[in-house]
């Protein structure tokens, strides 16, 4: 299975493990992953569940609501829209866009990557919250060659989708990528100088190959993404902040020191962050591991990372590290 697909079946060993996915279901969806029963037996015995009928660890808890969500009917973003394009291969992608009321001239883009429940509420209204804070902000549905996320009736086809066999990882980077040539051709809503990612989970490694495949990218905010493949972030030209949870269990922390080390030796401007206290999708408010004091101080640092090497940045500019404090010198003795 390639580095998504394990992502993947890891996401769903979490969910089950904590009351929020049922053996029957977790079955199936491993199943579309793997192409089959005695497959998916194997990879599920791999992780630890040799029988998959014991009961969850956890019983599943309310979500929390967080004080960033934004309604769409928020005055202080335009109405939000539906939008069409075309993506490399003919197909015609959807997405959903945002910005804010009252602009004016070209603002800078961001890329919000869906989780593996496709571009649902919850991806719709961070899509609205970088809205409301000055971008314009683009959501693309990456089922849209299955009708788009709300044409999926069962939720356990979605890793069928998105990660089953024979798909190509490579292919929602390209949708991605077509979505950057679509706002080239609207000035009147984007400055393509300035286009950034912000993705989730399973857009969080989304996100980490596209910063290697879509160099008009000027910054990245992978949460608790996969590595990519290291032998490529030599290419990423963005400027990149990976937020990740503390959980030493958390599969998405898997060769991260290995992406850090390879990240450095590239010269690729990064910092990663760990938020103290944290589970996998601790910033997605819907899920009873939302941690509402982690997820506003992560969002905080991405506002502040996109400030640095977007917002603000000059059309042409580099991206610059960010300078580490230095301790002030001893007293003269």
């Amino acid at each position: 299975m390639n580095v998504l697909q394990d992502y993947m079946v890891a996401e769903f060993v979490a969910n089950y493990r904590e009351g929020r996915l049922s053996r029957r279901d977790l079955i199936r969806r491993v199943m579309y992953i793997t192409g089959g029963i005695a497959s998916a037996a194997a990879v599920l015995s791999n992780v630890g569940l040799n029988t998959v009928d014991a009961a969850p660890l956890m019983a599943q808890a309310q979500p929390g609501s967080s004080p960033l969500s934004v309604p769409a009917d928020d005055p202080s973003i335009a109405d939000t829209d539906d939008v069409t394009f075309l993506g490399k291969d003919g197909a015609t992608i959807m997405a959903y866009q945002a910005w804010p009321a009252n602009s004016s001239g070209p603002l800078p883009l961001v890329l919000v990557v869906q989780q593996n429940q496709g571009v649902d509420e919850h991806i719709r209204d961070v899509t609205r919250r970088w809205a409301k804070n000055g971008y314009t902000a683009v959501a693309v549905d990456l089922l849209s060659r299955q009708g788009g996320t709300a044409a999926i009736t069962d939720p356990n086809d979605f890793a069928k989708y998105l990660t089953g066999p024979g798909v190509d990882p490579n292919q929602f980077v390209a949708d991605l990528a077509a979505a950057v040539a679509y706002y080239k051709t609207r000035p009147d809503l984007v400055d393509s100088d300035r286009i950034g990612m912000n993705g989730f989970c399973f857009g969080g490694g989304l996100t980490w190959l596209s910063a290697e495949q879509i160099p008009e990218l000027k910054a990245a905010v992978p949460f608790y993404g996969a590595p990519p493949p290291l032998s490529d972030v030599g290419k990423i030209r963005a400027a990149v902040l990976g937020v990740y949870s503390s959980d030493p269990e958390d599969f998405a922390n898997n060769n991260r020191d290995a992406l850090d080390a390879e990240l450095t030796q590239a010269g690729v401007v990064h910092q990663f962050k760990v938020y103290p206290g944290t589970q996998h999708a601790f910033h997605d408010d819907t899920q009873d591991v939302y941690n509402q004091q982690q997820a506003l101080a992560a969002w905080a640092d991405t506002m502040a990372w996109f400030k640095q090497y977007l917002a603000l940045a000059p059309s042409n500019a580099t991206p610059r590290p960010i300078p580490i404090p230095r301790p002030p010198p001893p007293p003269p003795s």
